[in-house]
C-alpha cells in the first residue's frame, strides 16, 4: 500500500474511533436517564459579545449563556473552556467545587463540538479574561462528528462547500462574508424604498423564456401538461407592472441559468432588478454608483476594497465611457469612423478577434472587440455605455446613431456588476427585435430569446420612457467580501452529487 493510501486508511479508521467512542457516550446519557436530544430550550440572558462588550455592567452577575464547545483544558479540579454563541466566543471556568459531583464528571467527558448551556457569574480571570465562573451545566445536544480541527482540518474547499454548515462552524471568515451579505441585501431594499420603489414578487415558473439572452432551466407542470421555463430574468414581467402604473417597482430573487460553472458563475444566483418611470440610463447610472459606495461606507466604512489582488475605490466618480471609446482607447481601432459590416469584421479579425460564432455585422464586431480583448483591462469602477442594437434587444436607441442602444454596463475587476438600459418601449420595434432573436433560436442559438406577445400587448397599451437595471448580487458581495469565488458568497452553491 502507498504512503498516501495508508495515511488515508489511518485517518478513516482514526475518524471511525471516534464516532464510536461519541456514540458510547451517548449511549451512557441515555442508561443513565440523561438524554441531551430530550431537552427543548434553554433560557438564555446573555450572549458573548454582549458580556465582553459592557463588562463592567455584568461583572459579578448571574448569567445564563449557551454555545459549542470549542476548546477545552483540564487542569486537575479546574476546567476551561471556550464556547461559541451566534456572537462570538466567551471562556467558562468551572471548579470541582462549585458545581455538583455530576456536573463536573459530565464536564469531564463533553467533547468540543457539543451543545452547552450554563449559568453562572461573570469575573476576570487572572489573565484577566472575561469569563463565566459555572455554577450550573446542561448539555443541549451531543456533538456525535468531531469537527475539522480535532481531526485533519477543513483542507478541502469543496468539501467547505458541501458541508457548510461545518465551514460555519469553524470559520469566522465565511461567517462575516455572510454577515457581510445580509447587510448589502438589507441595504438595496432600504436604498431604493427611500426613493419610492416598490418590491413585488414575479414567477419563477414561466410559459416563455425571456429578459435575457441565456439558456433556461426546463421543467413540466403535470397538472396543464405543459413545460416550463425557470426564469433567466425578472424583466419582462417588472416592465409589465410599469405598465400598469407601477412606476417605480424592484425584485430581488433568485435567477436561473443552465450555463456555465466558474469562479464568477453559479446556475443560480440572487439579482435585484429595478425599473423608474420617466428615466433613462444616466438616472441609473447615478442610482447604482451611489448604490454602490454607499453600500461600501455603510457596511465597511470605507471606499476602499481589495478584490482579485487589485485595491479598488468605490468613492463616487467612476469613469464612463462608451464601448467604442474603450475599444479605441485600448486597441487603436475607431469603429464610429467605420460605415460597412464588412470593414468591421476584418478590422475586428485583424485585431485577432474571433468572429466565427456570431453574425458578421459592424455590432457584433464592436462588442466582440471589447468582450475578447478589452473587458479584462477594466479594473477600477468603469460604466461602458452605448451598445451596439445587435446585442441589446431589450434596449432602446440612441437618437444619434440608430446601431446603438443607450445601454450601460458597469465593470470592476472585468466582471460586470450590473446591465441597465433605458428600456425599448415602441410595441412594433420590440417585435421586430424579438422575432430576429426567433430566428438566432430557430438556427440552433439556445440562448437567443423566444418571441412574448402578451408583452408586446403591454407595450401596445402603452409604457412611458422608463430606465432600468439589473445588478448581480453575488457580484457586489464578492468586491465587498474581497472573495475571489462565487461559491464563497452563496450558502448552498451547485454542486455535483458525490456519488
Amino acid at each position: 500500500m502507498s504512503e498516501v493510501n495508508s495515511n488515508t486508511a489511518g485517518q478513516e479508521q482514526e475518524l471511525s474511533e471516534l464516532l464510536q467512542i461519541r456514540r458510547d457516550k451517548l449511549e451512557t446519557l441515555r442508561q443513565e436517564g440523561r438524554d441531551p436530544f430530550t431537552q427543548t430550550r434553554f433560557a438564555r440572558s446573555a450572549w458573548s459579545a454582549q458580556i465582553k462588550e459592557d463588562y463592567e455592567g455584568f461583572e459579578g452577575k448571574t448569567v445564563s449563556v449557551a454555545g459549542r464547545i470549542m476548546s477545552k483544558r483540564g487542569m486537575g479540579k479546574v476546567i476551561f473552556c471556550h464556547i461559541k454563541d451566534d456572537r462570538g466566543q466567551i471562556q467558562l471556568y468551572v471548579r470541582s467545587d462549585a458545581v455538583s459531583e455530576q456536573d463536573f464528571k459530565d464536564f469531564r467527558r463533553f467533547d468540543i463540538g457539543d451543545i452547552i448551556g450554563v449559568s453562572g457569574y461573570v469575573f476576570k480571570t487572572k489573565t484577566e479574561e472575561i469569563s463565566v465562573h459555572v455554577e450550573k451545566l446542561t448539555l443541549l445536544a451531543k456533538s456525535l462528528r468531531p469537527l475539522p480541527e480535532k481531526f485533519h482540518g477543513m483542507t478541502s474547499t469543496e468539501l467547505k462547500y458541501r458541508q457548510r454548515y461545518v465551514d460555519l462552524i469553524v470559520s469566522d471568515e465565511s461567517r462575516r462574508n455572510f454577515e457581510i451579505r445580509s447587510k448589502f441585501v438589507s441595504f438595496v431594499r432600504r436604498f431604493l424604498e427611500e426613493r419610492g420603489y416598490m418590491e413585488v414578487e414575479t414567477p419563477v415558473l414561466n410559459t416563455i423564456s425571456g429578459g435575457a439572452t441565456a439558456r433556461p432551466f426546463i421543467t413540466h407542470h403535470n397538472t396543464l401538461d405543459i413545460d416550463m421555463y425557470l426564469r433567466i430574468a425578472t424583466e419582462l414581467n417588472l416592465k409589465r407592472l410599469i405598465v400598469g402604473g407601477i412606476e417605480r417597482v424592484y425584485e430581488l430573487g433568485r435567477i436561473f441559468r443552465n450555463e456555465g460553472m466558474d469562479t464568477k458563475h453559479n446556475p443560480e444566483f440572487t439579482t435585484v432588478e429595478l425599473y423608474e418611470a420617466y428615466a433613462d440610463f444616466n438616472v441609473m447610472m447615478d442610482l447604482f454608483e451611489e448604490l454602490l459606495s454607499r453600500a461600501a461606507m455603510e457596511i465597511l466604512g470605507t471606499y476602499t476594497v481589495t478584490w482579485q489582488g487589485q485595491e479598488i475605490n468605490l468613492a463616487p466618480g467612476f469613469k464612463r465611457m462608451t464601448m467604442a471609446e474603450a475599444v479605441r482607447e485600448a486597441l487603436g481601432v475607431d469603429f464610429m469612423a467605420i460605415d460597412s459590416d464588412r470593414e468591421a469584421v476584418q478590422a475586428a479579425k485583424a485585431l485577432g478577434v474571433d468572429m466565427e460564432k456570431v453574425e458578421p455585422t459592424w455590432g457584433h464586431a464592436l462588442y466582440e472587440c471589447f468582450d475578447q480583448k478589452v473587458e479584462e483591462t477594466l479594473i477600477q469602477p468603469t460604466f461602458i455605455t452605448m451598445h451596439p442594437v445587435d446585442v441589446s434587444p431589450l434596449a432602446k436607441r440612441s437618437p444619434q446613431d440608430p446601431r446603438l442602444t443607450e445601454r450601460f454596463e458597469l465593470f470592476i475587476c472585468a466582471s460586470e456588476m450590473g446591465n441597465a438600459f433605458s428600456e425599448l418601449n415602441d410595441p412594433i420595434d420590440q417585435k421586430q427585435r424579438f422575432q430576429k432573436q426567433v430566428d438566432l433560436r430557430n438556427s440552433g442559438d439556445e440562448e437567443a430569446a423566444m418571441m412574448d406577445e402578451d408583452y408586446i400587448n403591454a407595450l401596445e397599451y402603452g409604457m412611458p420612457p422608463t430606465g432600468g437595471l439589473g445588478i448581480g448580487i453575488d457580484r457586489c458581495v464578492m468586491l465587498l467580501t474581497g472573495c475571489s469565488s462565487i461559491r464563497d458568497v452563496i450558502l448552498f452553491p451547485t454542486m455535483k452529487p458525490l456519488d
